[in-house]
């Protein structure tokens, strides 16, 4: 018989952030502890989240050229995207509010803030042994040589956080809102006001993406994906079938799963 799990017992140590820090000290946060999102915090009550997909938006927008990313602060990429739970819950009410939201909030009895939990933290510790199939998700490929900006505005126009990269019909690596945050931080920073218009459309998805691309065949078990997701701090895994790609299984779509 398998042990029944609690809240508490998957929980992580809460990871914050001010509302009033920079936005780059919340991105090198998530970087270096592998979180998205952050917890903001005012006045040490949970106001919301910061992501990653937040600040990619925030640095990618031509509104905001002028500020260097180190000006721009947390509480304008806040978003309320979260919600809360209790540590004695059983780990179950969690599937459903993780299928919801890329984080949940733990408080004690007195409403402090005690842990967090997100789909990784349920995924490491839930014991299911089933197949992967119905959290394979469709795979949306670009060219390594397209334009950034054609990505961003794919990314914001179809609702799509990741594309796999294909140079001559070949898969090469991956490119997320991640990778997005990061160029945009980084191009911001070195590129002058003026020149930025023009030399944003000479950034190919080649110069961001993430290489080499991490995969795994079909048939490749549940167990299997979860244990490269936290070995390889990566979120998402192409699926393919003799050496096509068939599909993505993201940390998001194994909760749907369970």
């Amino acid at each position: 018989m398998t042990k029944e799990l609690f809240i508490k017992d998957i929980m992580a140590k809460p990871t914050t952030i001010s509302k009033s820090a920079k936005i780059t000290e919340a991105l090198d946060k998530m970087l270096d502890e592998g979180i998205d999102p952050l917890i903001a915090l005012h006045n040490s009550s949970v106001v919301g989240t910061v992501s990653r997909e937040a600040i990619a938006e925030k640095l990618g927008s031509r509104q905001n050229t002028t500020l260097a990313p180190a000006a721009i602060h947390v509480a304008s990429v806040v978003k309320e995207d979260f919600t809360s739970v209790y540590p004695d819950e059983t780990v179950n009410v969690l599937i459903p509010l993780l299928q919801q939201y890329k984080l949940v909030v733990v408080y004690d009895s007195d409403h402090n803030l005690i842990g967090q939990v997100t789909a990784i933290d349920l995924l490491k510790k839930y014991p299911y042994e089933g197949t992967i199939t119905e959290a394979i998700d469709r795979a949306v490929t670009i060219d390594a040589e397209e334009r950034v900006v054609h990505l961003r505005r794919r990314m914001l126009d179809d609702a799509i956080s990741r594309f796999v990269v294909t140079a001559n019909d070949k898969m090469t690596g991956i490119v997320t809102e991640t990778d997005v945050a990061v160029a945009m931080r980084k191009f911001r920073e070195t590129v002058k006001d003026h020149h930025q218009d023009h030399q944003i459309r000479n950034l190919l998805v080649r110069d961001i993406m993430s290489a080499p691309l991490i995969s795994v065949e079909a048939g490749a078990g549940y167990r299997q994906i979860v244990d490269l997701m936290v070995a390889k701090n990566i979120s998402t895994v192409p699926i393919t079938e003799k050496g096509k790609l068939t599909g993505l299984v993201t940390r998001r779509s194994l909760v749907r799963a369970l």
